[in-house]
């Protein structure tokens, strides 16, 4: 018996999406346009969120040596370095390595660096910390150590990219609530026309005992079926397009020249599904139930 309340429900739903086949193809193209939206921004989010993890992870400053240290002394500011709480990696750079690394970098006008000898470079360190917001603090225990000359960092670099990742979080998460709101609206209307048009159905069964329940739920299906399509619809579209765009940026010189990689769909999948899925189907079943409240009057 149950099994049987279960199919009609699911069954009256599901009719319900092709009965009213004009205002359920308006409801998924708005629905759709909307999603889209709030995936551009999501994907957005997800590439500021692990650019700025890879920086992290990679950003460090260099420890510059006074030239006429010993190699005893170099040495001793290196352990120095490591003993600085915070401090997660040291690099040495000798001066050969400085110099091929400045040739390596101008590459095709590397001619300017004729005449040049080792002696023109210091030996360093490359120090990454654990807590980017500690560097300052990291740097300027270090720059007290005997034999440190100079230290170069980029931390308004770094504080730039924090700063512009949360403010990607905090559009995301506006816009994402103005998408919600819209998209309520919307699905509540269009079964607000199923409801309206099935008013008199709906009066004769109340009048024989049926409850709010078994009323409603053919419409939260209903509900649910549009939030689900326009879902799946969403995530093909959004994920085609971020592939072709993905691979044509990865692909550029400076993408390559900066060493910087895009967050992959297939990286993102589960959870891009698992967010399209609870917002196209928790949207669906509370736009069901607000245009079911003036009738059932819950």
């Amino acid at each position: 018996m149950k099994y049987n309340i279960l199919g009609y429900l699911i069954g009256e739903g599901v009719s319900n999406v092709f009965k009213n086949k004009k205002s359920t193809g308006a409801s998924l193209i708005i629905m759709c346009a909307t999603m889209i939206i709030f995936g551009v921004f999501f994907i957005l989010g997800e590439n500021i969120n692990h650019f700025v993890d890879q920086v992290k992870s990679e950003q460090g400053f260099q420890v510059f040596i006074e030239t006429d240290a010993t190699q005893e002394e170099i040495d001793k500011v290196g352990e120095e370095i490591r003993n600085v709480p915070g401090v997660n990696t040291t690099e040495f750079v000798s001066k050969e390595q400085a110099l091929d690394s400045m040739r390596e970098r101008l590459k095709d006008t590397k001619g300017v660096l004729d005449g040049f000898d080792t002696e023109q470079f210091k030996t360093s360190y490359v120090v990454t910390v654990t807590d980017l917001s500690k560097s300052k603090d990291i740097q300027d225990q270090i720059s007290k150590i005997e034999n440190v000359v100079k230290i170069t960092s980029s931390d308004e670099t770094v504080s730039t990219l924090l700063d512009l990742a949360k403010g990607i979080r905090i559009v995301t998460g506006v816009i994402l609530l103005l998408l919600i709101i819209i998209s309520i609206f919307i699905i509540s209307n269009t079964i607000k026309l199923t409801v309206h048009a099935r008013r008199k159905e709906i009066s004769i069964m109340k009048y024989v005992g049926a409850t709010n329940g078994f009323i409603r739920w053919p419409f939260i299906v209903e509900g649910m079926i549009i939030g689900l399509i326009s879902s799946l619809i969403s995530i093909a579209i959004v994920g085609g397009v971020y592939n072709l765009i993905a691979e044509q940026i990865v692909n550029a010189n400076f993408m390559q020249i900066m060493n910087v990689h895009l967050v992959t769909l297939q990286d993102m999948l589960v959870s891009m599904i698992v967010v399209y899925l609870i917002l196209g189907i928790g949207i669906g079943v509370l736009g069901s139930v607000i245009s079911m409240r003036k009738y059932l009057k819950v």
